[in-house]
């Protein structure tokens, strides 16, 4: 086995399109989602998740940091004022934003040298190859905790005698689900909403109470006498207490749900160029309840076709199968009814189909590059959308956070940066530069769900002098990701100096996993383990270092950024970094591999789920064709990236600056 440096590497490319496991790509110009009248209740919210947090939006409530300082009941106001936020920008005017200005913002992004990636374990040359911006050549299956492959396959919903007809959907009309929705929400003045009852009778009365129970959980109904005319009346049964049920946890009510059925309903979501906290913002939108009534083992990315398991709350298999009806770019289908929801972290990978297109490589290179991917793999460093795509990376935040340096914290989050973003937060982070005035800079955002938005909030309530909670406001996973960025930063670094010293064998002093419990490799026992078997250490109080030259490196890295490697504990609980493992080594499974001719570069290479229930035949190709492709398969575990396996592949480097300094006029 052989080690070798990155080099530059002149190569055609296109933006790169592959995710890792818990990761999300740059926005694109994408297909819009379409939507069938009268299925969406009110305004679509964009909401992006699973990036590191620079300036997408931020889903969920805002939770306290650890401080000692209690949220107070305003805080209560301030989240029901982000729930009747409206983005005040139209999709494709930001698409169309995006589109211009991505290849100049990424002129001032991060290379993998900037982030601590710069070895290769093959030794085979490499070549240049396309993963086009078409999402549709990324496909990303999960791997659930019983070993299965999740697919698309079924779209038939359980027959169940409780579920009351099909007519719920249709019976009331859009004006009738408006008023019913503003009701709901206490949107109005009005007490209650009477409808009048057409074509009287006890069926049809039956059926309108059915939909406005299911499809407006808080509300109840009776049936009255109005001058000779039935209504049904739609009312709050427990005023704004009811509410606060439908926002907190939807609540359906008891009696609604039979004690027999499990209550969850499971089922495969498919969904095109949309990340899984998206996704599910969308669907809570259309069943109108909270979000977090959602549970999923992992998030998936957005530019890719994604299929996983997500379970909800005691929302029917009918409802969710009503809303491959009304949605473009998802299906949901394989429902079961289950005790128990989904925890994060459950799932045991996920398996990528991937075409690289137009690739030089020759058929003995691929064959090099693929059977070195099989049997050796790949480096397994922190993938480049760990890192944040604008001049401030990510790793730079979580160092202040650690350094306890909260007014560095606040100035990268808020200052001016070169490339281009968003109009809306340029003008934000101008006023900001020149007032310092929360309120002010607050104003320029239409947008407030991203994280200048919930900083600015902060600030707003907390004061200048309280920057910890005002930071606090950010929701804690979007917080967490910033000190989790600077470890891998640290990690990706201190992994390419172990290769570089002692190449691709074990030495004493490594270390090694035996169950959870980390130990050193002993001079006797180096030949027991392999490179596969070595594991490394993300900073933190709770971990110990290898016993040769990386571990003074570690203690040397951390020392420049001010920080004590032998107190990784911070005065706010939230940021105590206890470390944990990772191998530096990954070997993917169920690795596969086909070289295919073709000439339309537009066409799909391969069939998806959604493709095989529609019966379309697969793909035929030519023996000979204008492009060549590479089509793979495989499967990693949980946080490793994709990327990173491509790398290996191609030899190339993966940051989407040096991809568009390369081919820029390409990809305008």
């Amino acid at each position: 086995m052989e080690m070798t440096e990155v080099t530059g590497v002149s190569l055609k490319r296109g933006s790169l399109a592959v995710e890792g496991n818990d990761s999300m790509a740059p926005a694109e110009e994408a297909k819009r989602q379409k939507v069938l009248d009268g299925c969406l209740p009110t305004g679509q919210d964009g909401l992006e998740h699973g990036s590191p947090p620079t300036s997408g939006h931020v889903p969920g409530p805002p939770e306290a940091v650890n401080a000692g300082q209690g949220r107070k009941n305003s805080d209560v106001q301030l989240e029901e004022e982000e729930e009747e936020e409206e983005d005040g920008l139209s999709e494709e005017a930001e698409e169309e934003e995006e589109a211009e200005s991505f290849a100049d913002m990424m002129k001032h992004g991060l290379t993998e040298l900037d982030v601590g990636i710069t070895k290769f374990v093959s030794s085979h040359q490499g070549f240049s190859g396309i993963l086009k911006e078409r999402y549709s050549d990324f496909v990303v299956h999960e791997i659930g905790k019983d070993g299965r492959i999740s697919h698309l396959d079924d779209l038939s919903v359980p027959v169940d005698e409780e579920d009351p007809s099909e007519d719920v959907f249709t019976v009331l009309t859009a004006e009738e689900k408006q008023r019913l929705e503003e009701l709901q929400l206490f949107k109005n003045k009005e007490t209650s909403v009477a409808i009048e009852v057409v074509e009287d009778t006890k069926e049809k009365r039956t059926v309108i109470h059915q939909a406005i129970k299911s499809l407006f959980p808080g509300l109840e109904t009776k049936t009255e006498d109005r001058e000779g005319k039935k209504y049904i009346v739609a009312y709050h049964a427990a005023g704004k207490k009811a509410l606060a049920k439908v926002r907190t946890a939807a609540d359906p009510r008891k009696h609604s749900w039979p004690k027999s059925r499990g209550s969850y309903c499971h089922f495969v979501l498919y969904k095109e160029n949309k990340d899984t906290m998206d996704a599910i913002n969308v669907l809570s939108k259309y069943l109108r309840v909270k979000p977090n009534i959602f549970s999923y083992m992992g998030t998936k990315d957005k530019r890719a076709i994604t299929v996983q398991e997500i379970a909800v709350l005691k929302i029917t298999a009918q409802r969710l199968a009503h809303l491959n009806k009304c949605l473009m770019n998802f299906k949901l289908g394989n429902f079961s009814y289950q005790k128990n929801p989904l925890k994060l972290g459950e799932l045991q990978g996920n398996h990528f189909t991937v075409v690289l297109r137009n690739i030089t490589g020759t058929d003995d290179q691929v064959q090099q590059a693929m059977n070195s991917l099989k049997e050796i793999g790949f480096i397994n460093y922190y993938g480049m959308q760990r890192f944040g795509t604008t001049a401030v990376p990510t790793y730079q935040v979580g160092r202040a956070i650690l350094q306890n340096s909260w007014t560095e914290v606040m100035d990268l989050i808020l200052k001016p940066r070169s490339g281009a973003e968003k109009g809306y937060l340029v003008k934000c982070r101008e006023e900001w530069a020149k007032s310092k005035d929360p309120a002010a800079a607050l104003r320029k955002l239409p947008v407030k769900r991203c994280v200048e938005g919930q900083l600015l909030r902060g600030l707003s309530k907390y004061g200048m002098k309280n920057i910890v909670s005002a930071f606090g406001i950010i929701p804690r996973n979007n917080r967490l990701m910033y000190i989790h960025s600077y470890q891998s930063y640290v990690w990706n670094n201190m992994v390419s100096k172990r290769i570089e010293e002692y190449g691709l064998k074990p030495v004493p002093g490594d270390l090694v996993l035996k169950g959870a419990t980390a130990t050193y490799i002993d001079e006797e026992d180096v030949n027991n383990y392999s490179i596969h078997d070595v594991v490394m250490p993300l900073p933190g109080f709770d971990v110990i270092y290898p016993k040769h030259k990386i571990s003074e490196a570690y203690r040397e890295m951390l020392t420049a950024d001010n920080l004590d490697i032998d107190n990784m504990r911070h005065k706010i609980r939230d940021y105590s970094l206890s470390g944990a493992y990772r191998k530096i080594i990954i070997r993917p499974q169920n690795v596969s591999w086909e070289v295919v001719a073709y000439d339309d570069p537009k066409i799909p290479l391969f069939n998806t789920d959604v493709d095989n229930l529609e019966g379309k035949p697969p793909p035929v190709f030519a023996s000979e064709g204008k492009y060549r492709a590479l089509k793979m398969d495989f499967s990693l575990p949980p946080s490793t990236y994709a990327t990173m396996a491509i790398r290996e592949v191609l030899k190339m480097d993966t940051s989407i600056k040096n991809q568009t300094q390369l081919n820029t006029t390409w990809l305008r």
